[in-house]
């Protein structure tokens, strides 16, 4: 599968998103229930993504793992675990970036230490939250590591979505002030256009 990987600049030491999620959006009008439609086009990994993430298909897992594992490998670097961003929506039957953080893990036999870091506050989805100052007091303290195992690492932390970055530099902050790690390292999947 063809990516055109994005550099994420961050409180991180290097980050990648793989590519955009969306190719072309255009907005169609209201449905009955008057919830906007949009005619949306995205891009190979944005819709395997998509697929995983809002239509719980699982099958597409093997796909974006392989496309992952292929560009941590291309881009050679070495972490010592890989972790999840902890999910904010809690009931979903699969949780795409836990089990996309699994599958790299298991393919490139990386710990996945996603049990290091907790999720000590309840935030909102923040898809549709857009202004960044938002997010970031949202995020503030959000996160915190739950044992002293990371101390020393360099890890690969992996997101689904990049949007505006608060997210991923909350955690960051959180991995090197409480969690001592030595280099972090971020891949999202996808990002959005707009980083706002």
């Amino acid at each position: 599968m063809a990516t055109k990987p994005i550099k994420l600049k961050g409180a991180w030491d290097d980050g990648y998103a793989l590519d955009f999620h969306i190719v072309r959006s255009e907005f169609m009008g209201y449905d009955e229930r008057g919830h906007a439609v949009f005619d949306t086009e995205r891009t190979e990994l944005g819709e395997l993504l998509f697929q995983l993430k809002y239509r719980d298909d699982t099958s597409v897992l093997k796909k974006i793992v392989k496309v992952a594992c292929d560009f941590v490998v291309a881009w050679k670097i070495k972490p010592d675990c890989v972790i999840p961003v902890p999910p904010s929506k809690k009931g979903r039957r699969v949780q795409p970036v836990v089990e996309i953080a699994n599958g790299i893990g298991a393919s490139l036999k990386i710990a996945v230490c996603g049990k290091s870091v907790v999720k000590v506050k309840e935030t909102p989805e923040l898809k549709n939250i857009t202004d960044y100052q938002e997010r970031l007091n949202l995020l503030k303290g959000a996160y915190d590591i739950g044992d002293a195992s990371l101390k020393g690492k360099t890890v690969l932390v992996v997101d689904d979505l990049y949007r505006s970055g608060a997210t991923l530099n909350a955690l960051a902050e959180a991995l090197y002030k409480r969690g001592k790690v030595k280099t972090i390292y971020v891949l999202a999947l996808t990002r959005t256009r707009s980083t706002s």
